[in-house]
C-alpha cells in the first residue's frame, strides 16, 4: 500500500466528482496525503469545499482561488499556500481550455487568438504554476499533468487541443530538466477517452469510447480510478527514478494499429 501520511497535494481542475482531478485528489487522500483543491472562481468555491468535505479532508484540506490565466492570482494562491502548508509535495495540473470552435470547425480555420488562449490556459499554465509551486517542494517532490493521445495523431473535433497537448508534452521534457536538480519530477498521464465534464466538448466523444472498447487490447475503456491510481503511483516514492515521462493509461489503445 502507497503511504502519503505527511504529504501535501495540490491539486487544479477538480471540477465535480467524475472528473479525472477528482480521481486523482481521492487517491491521494486514501493514501493520506493532505489536500489543497484550487478552484477557478467564486462560482465554484461551495463546489469545492463540498468535495473537501466528501473526501473527509475537512479540517485538514483547504480550498483555494487560482484561475491559472491570472499571474497574480497565481502568485497570491501560491502565498496562501505557503502561509499554511510551509512544505508541499505534490502538484497536479488538470487543466486545459479551447473555444469550442477551435476544436469543432476545420483546423485551418484556427483564430489566432483562440490559438494563443488554448496554449496559454492548456501549457503555459503548467509552466507558471510549477514556477510557483517549485520552492515549496524542498524535500523534492512531483508534478503531474494530464494529455491525450491527440497531442501525436488526429482525432475529430479535437483540433487545437491537439496541438496543445503536444505542446504540454514538450513542457514536461522541459520541466522535467530544469527542476530535476531539486528532485522535482515531471510526468504526465496520457488518459483514454473518458466520460467526464470536459470530455463532453469533444464532439462525437461516444464514437471515440466505441472505436477504444473495438481496438485496444483490453478491449474496453479506461475508468477514473484507474488514472488516479496511476498519478498515486507516480506521486509516490515508488516512481522516484520516472521523470519527463508520458505514460499511457488508456487500456492499450495508443499501440493498435487497424
Amino acid at each position: 500500500m502507497i503511504d502519503m501520511k505527511g504529504k501535501v497535494a495540490v491539486v487544479l481542475g477538480v471540477a465535480n466528482n467524475r472528473s479525472i482531478a477528482y480521481a486523482i485528489a481521492e487517491k491521494l487522500a486514501g493514501a493520506g496525503a493532505t489536500l489543497v483543491i484550487c478552484y477557478q472562481s467564486d462560482r465554484l468555491k461551495k463546489a469545492a469545499e463540498d468535495l473537501i468535505e466528501e473526501l473527509g479532508q475537512t479540517g485538514r484540506a483547504r480550498a483555494i482561488q487560482l484561475d491559472v490565466s491570472s499571474d497574480e492570482q497565481i502568485d497570491a494562491a501560491f502565498n496562501e499556500i505557503a502561509a499554511n502548508f510551509p512544505v508541499i509535495h505534490t502538484l497536479v495540473h488538470s487543466v486545459a481550455f479551447a473555444p469550442a470552435d477551435a476544436m469543432h470547425n476545420d483546423f485551418l480555420l484556427t483564430k489566432r487568438a483562440d490559438f494563443a488562449l488554448a496554449l496559454d490556459v492548456s501549457v503555459y499554465s503548467l509552466i507558471a504554476v510549477a514556477r510557483a509551486a517549485a520552492p515549496l517542494m524542498t524535500e523534492g517532490g512531483s508534478v503531474l499533468t494530464l494529455t491525450h493521445y491527440g497531442s501525436t495523431k488526429t482525432f475529430p473535433n479535437y483540433n487545437v487541443m491537439g496541438v496543445a497537448k503536444a505542446g504540454l508534452e514538450a513542457a514536461v521534457r522541459y520541466l522535467a530538466a530544469s527542476l530535476g536538480a531539486k528532485n522535482i519530477r515531471v510526468n504526465a498521464i496520457s488518459a483514454g477517452a473518458i466520460k467526464t465534464l470536459a470530455a463532453r466538448g469533444i464532439g462525437d466523444l461516444q464514437t471515440m469510447l466505441d472505436k477504444t472498447n473495438d481496438r485496444a487490447p483490453l478491449h474496453r475503456n479506461v475508468e477514473q480510478r484507474e488514472v488516479g491510481n496511476t498519478a498515486l503511483f507516480l506521486a509516490s516514492d515508488l516512481a522516484s527514478a520516472i521523470t519527463g515521462e508520458i505514460m499511457f493509461v488508456d487500456c492499450g489503445f495508443n499501440v493498435t494499429g487497424i
